[in-house]
């Protein structure tokens, strides 16, 4: 959901430069700019649709059919259904967004389904990912819908346990490996605290749906192939979905600031990274590299994404991060406050040499 700028967040915006210090515009200039890409196309969404769901049906069939064969075919299609399975996940997204289709029961009904095939409760989901959008790169606001990410300051501080599980959680192993089962498996399956009445209830539903299906394709496939298939799939969606997430907000030149100095536009364009992705990895999945203008605007549909972004220099002022350079981001670990950039651990020894 779009985030409401108070009159002396806008003054302050008004006043702040552009990445790169290159250009200066106001809110009110680039709301307009990204207006006119926040409507929705029926038909571009329901084609969407068809080019994502219909594949991904398909190869459910294939592997079916596999199985009487070899698990050895059967795999490759399965990593495969996974990649479709982004692409799934993209459009669950952006209905949670209301930008997919204009009218708002056509996203509610896709985005169920959409999130029945990923794992993902609707609405609970949709409430936590506003507050990602409403909170993002603002230090004193971390914890909710974003990656676990300390201050160096608070790394020092933290007792030994604390400095154990954040190292833990950091691990690439259980940040790509671990953390998407948990996620999409287990703590999808439980509402927080929190959450209103219906954000609640849409976690109990989507499990019984959830249930219904897995229960019928079992019937289909056999419990024990329908699991294994499916939690390929679903691994392969997850921890390409953790790794998309982990490089949109864990670059180099990231934005953080402190509540008081924190600024909407500032966050997005510099808080949130342009992922230049091959035209392939950029179709499955659906445009979200371009993340920078999804967290100015996320009522712009992600099929509007690119053409937003191609529209204006000031959008392509934002440094690109490029496959190849995205892998820098294993190094980053801690933000550092003084220096105002994400470090590693050997930033430490410099600061404690005898930390560890």
């Amino acid at each position: 959901m779009p985030v409401s700028i108070s009159h002396k967040e806008q003054v302050m915006n008004e006043s702040k430069e552009l990445p790169q210090g290159k250009s200066q515009a106001n809110w009110a200039e680039w709301k307009r700019i990204v207006v006119q890409y926040q409507q929705p196309s029926a038909a571009r969404a329901s084609w969407q649709i068809v080019s994502t769901l219909v594949p991904y049906a398909l190869l459910w069939f294939l592997m079916y059919q596999t199985l009487k064969v070899s698990w050895w075919i059967t795999m490759p299609l399965a990593i495969l259904a996974g990649a479709f399975l982004v692409r799934v996940f993209i459009i669950f997204h952006d209905c949670g967004h209301g930008s997919f289709f204009k009218s708002r029961t056509a996203n509610d009904v896709w985005g169920f389904l959409c999130g029945m095939l990923t794992f993902t409760p609707y609405y609970h989901w949709r409430w936590e990912h506003s507050l990602h959008h409403a909170t993002s790169g603002d230090l004193d606001r971390r914890g909710t819908g974003d990656l676990w990410t300390m201050t160096v300051q608070e790394y020092l501080e933290s007792s030994r346990w604390k400095r154990f599980a954040y190292r833990l959680a950091r691990n690439p192993i259980v940040l790509f490996v671990g953390a998407p089962f948990y996620l999409f498996v287990i703590r999808h399956r439980f509402p927080k605290g929190r959450a209103s009445r219906r954000e609640r209830s849409s976690v109990y539903w989507m499990n019984l749906a959830i249930l219904g299906m897995a229960v019928f394709m079992a019937a289909i496939f056999g419990l024990k192939e329908y699991l294994l298939i499916q939690s390929m799939a679903l691994m392969v969606a997850g921890s390409t979905g953790v790794w998309l997430f982990y490089v949109q907000h864990q670059f180099e030149g990231v934005y953080w600031e402190r509540r008081d100095e924190w600024d909407y536009a500032a966050a997005a364009l510099q808080g949130s990274s342009f992922y230049k992705l091959p035209r392939l990895l950029q179709w499955f999945s659906g445009n979200i590299g371009f993340h920078h203008i999804h967290h100015l605007s996320p009522r712009i549909p992600n099929y509007n994404l690119e053409k937003c972004h191609n529209a204006n220099p000031l959008f392509q002022q934002v440094k690109p991060v490029t496959l190849l350079s995205s892998f820098r981001s294993f190094t980053f670990r801690l933000w550092d406050e003084q220096r105002r950039k994400l470090v590693g651990y050997r930033h430490l020894k410099g600061l404690r040499g005898s930390l560890e």
